[in-house]
C-alpha cells in the first residue's frame, strides 16, 4: 500500500506552480458531453478524480483523446448510454454532475448515487428539487438517480441552502431548457463561475455566476469550444499553509490572488508575511505566530476544504485558536491522528479548540480524507523526526504529484509502497 514517508524540520522555500482547479474541472468535464462537437480542455489537473471521470465519460461512448497530461479533447457525438457505470461513480462525489449534463442534452439520465470522501452528509435533495422544477420526473431506485423529461422548461428555483453541487448541476440542465431559469441563493465559489464561463463559451446564456442570483436563458444546442481551467484555490492554500507551518518562504505561482483572500487574511492575522503579486502570492512564516479564530463558510468566506490545513498551522502557534466547521460534520477526523504527533485539539460538536504547542514529533498516521491527508503531510514536514502517512490514495485524488512539488521546495519526502522502501529511505536520509 502506498504511503508518504518524510523527515520533518526543514522550512520549505522556493516557488511552486499551481495546477488547474480539480473542483472546476469535474464540472467542466461533465458539461463537455453536452455538445456533439469537439471540446478541448486545457490546464486539467492530473489527479485521480479527473482520470476516473474521464474513464466514465469514455465508458458511455464519448471519444476521449489525451493530447498531453493537462489537455484533453472530448467528442460526445457517439454517446450511446445515458446510464453511468456504478464502478466509476462510487469513487467520486462529483459523478452527480452527469445527471444535469445528460438530462440537459438527452432529457434522460441514470446515475448511481455518488461516493468520494466521507466528510459528512452531502444529500442531493437540492439537485433533485431543481431538476423537478425544470419539469423532470426524478426517482431514486436501487441506489441510482433516474431522471427523465419530455421537455425541460425554465423555472424559478430557490435553493434552501447554498450548494456548489446543486448550483452547477441545475445550471447545466437549465442551459438546454426552454425559456428562462432563475436560481436564487446560489453558490458563488470560483469553480461555479468557471463552469458557467465554460458553458457560455459553448453557446449557453448564463448571467450572474459569482452573485446570489443566476439567470439562464435556455438555448437549443451547445457547440464545441477550447477552454482553460482556473488555478486550484485549495492547492494554492495548502502550500500557503505549508509555508506558515514550517516557518518557510514559498511563492505560489499561477494563482488568482482574489480567490485566496480569506486564506491570506488568516495567515496575516497569525503573523505571517503575505505579499500579493499579479498572479502569485508569497507567504513567509515567522518564528513566532499567534492564535486566531476561523469559521468555515461558503465563498467568499473561509473554505471548508482549507480547514484541516489551517488547523494544523494553528496547532503550532502561541495561544488558543477556535475553529468552527459550519459546512461538514465529519471534518475533524484528523484530530486523533494529529494527537499522535503531539497536537493538542479538543473537539466539541462542530468546534475545535486548539491549544498551540511548540512542535510536533513524527509518527505513523492515517489520512482520513483528501484535505485532512494533505494537512497531516504538512504536520509531518513541520515535525521533528520521521512521519509516515498511510491511505495516501485520498491525497492523490486531489493533488497532482504532491510529493514531487514538496521536494522542489526542500521537503524530505518520498512515496513508497512497502516497509522495505521506507527503511531504505530512512537509511539514505540518516
Amino acid at each position: 500500500m502506498e504511503q508518504y514517508i518524510m523527515k520533518g524540520g526543514n522550512p520549505l522555500a522556493g516557488e511552486i506552480t499551481i495546477s488547474g482547479a480539480k473542483n472546476a474541472a469535474l464540472g467542466i468535464l461533465a458539461a463537455s458531453i453536452m455538445t456533439d462537437e469537439d471540446v478541448v480542455i486545457e490546464n486539467l489537473p492530473d489527479v485521480r478524480d479527473i482520470n476516473v471521470l474521464l474513464e466514465a465519460i469514455q465508458e458511455i461512448g464519448a471519444s476521449v483523446n489525451r493530447i498531453n497530461r493537462h489537455t484533453v479533447k472530448i467528442n460526445a457525438s457517439n454517446i450511446h448510454e445515458v446510464s453511468v457505470d456504478d464502478d466509476y461513480i462510487r469513487k467520486i462525489r462529483a459523478s452527480y454532475y452527469f445527471i444535469g449534463a445528460l438530462l440537459g442534452k438527452y432529457k434522460s439520465a441514470q446515475v448511481p448515487l455518488p461516493g468520494g470522501c466521507n466528510i459528512g452528509s452531502r444529500p442531493i435533495d437540492l439537485h433533485i428539487k431543481g431538476f423537478r422544477a425544470l419539469g423532470a420526473k426524478v426517482d431514486i431506485e436501487r441506489g441510482a438517480v433516474l431522471a427523465h423529461a419530455i421537455d425541460l422548461v425554465g423555472s424559478h428555483i430557490y435553493l434552501d441552502k447554498v450548494s456548489v453541487g446543486a448550483t452547477i448541476n441545475i445550471m447545466m440542465a437549465a442551459s438546454l431548457a426552454d425559456g428562462q431559469t432563475t436560481i436564487e441563493n446560489v453558490a458563488k465559489e470560483p469553480h461555479v463561475v468557471d463552469v458557467a464561463n465554460f458553458l457560455n463559451s459553448m453557446g449557453a446564456n448564463i448571467k450572474g455566476a459569482g452573485t446570489d442570483i443566476i439567470r439562464i436563458k435556455g438555448v437549443r444546442r451547445l457547440h464545441g469550444t477550447e477552454y482553460s481551467i482556473i488555478p486550484d484555490q485549495i492547492e494554492a492554500g495548502t502550500f500557503m499553509c505549508a509555508a506558515a507551518a514550517t516557518r518557510g518562504d514559498i511563492t505560489v505561482k499561477n494563482v488568482i490572488p482574489k480567490h485566496l483572500e480569506s486564506i491570506s487574511a488568516k495567515l496575516l492575522e497569525i503573523g505571517c508575511e503575505v505579499v500579493e503579486l499579479d498572479d502569485a502570492v508569497r507567504v513567509v512564516g515567522k518564528p513566532r505566530q499567534h492564535h486566531t479564530n476561523i469559521n468555515t463558510l461558503p465563498y467568499p468566506g473561509f473554505p471548508t476544504d482549507m480547514q484541516p490545513q489551517m488547523a494544523v498551522t494553528l496547532a503550532l502557534t502561541e495561544g488558543t485558536s477556535i475553529v468552527t466547521e459550519s459546512i461538514f460534520e465529519n471534518r475533524f477526523k484528523y484530530v486523533d491522528e494529529l494527537a499522535r504527533m503531539g497536537g493538542c485539539i479538543k473537539v466539541e460538536g462542530n468546534v475545535a479548540i486548539i491549544s498551540g504547542v511548540n512542535g510536533f514529533t513524527g509518527a505513523q498516521v492515517n489520512a482520513p480524507d483528501l484535505r485532512a491527508g494533505a494537512a497531516l503531510v504538512i504536520a509531518g514536514l513541520a515535525a521533528e523526526g520521521y512521519t509516515v502517512v498511510d491511505e495516501i490514495g485520498y491525497i492523490q485524488r486531489g493533488y497532482e504529484h504532491f510529493e514531487r512539488k514538496l521536494r522542489s521546495l526542500g521537503a524530505v519526502i518520498e512515496k513508497v509502497d512497502s516497509d522495505k522502501e521506507a527503511q531504505k529511505f530512512k537509511l539514505k536520509i540518516g
